[in-house]
């Protein structure tokens, strides 16, 4: 394996984060503001999922249970 001394490395470091291309305020806060909006609507529809599992969960041992 090949050895770097401290200089060389800060220098290749500097140079690959130079060709790192950033994202603009503006596609932050898409993305996130997107991340939230689907977040919400898994959060909905789960709970949606839950409530009528839970329905008929309920119904099926009333009607067998009693």
């Amino acid at each position: 394996m090949a050895r770097t001394n401290p200089v060389q490395f800060i220098q290749q470091t500097r140079s690959e984060i130079a060709k790192v291309v950033w994202p603009s305020r503006r596609e932050v806060l898409l993305t996130t503001a997107m991340v939230l909006v689907m977040a919400v609507l898994l959060a909905l529809f789960f709970s949606l999922v839950d409530i009528g599992l839970r329905s008929g969960l309920q119904a099926v041992l009333n009607i067998f249970g009693s």
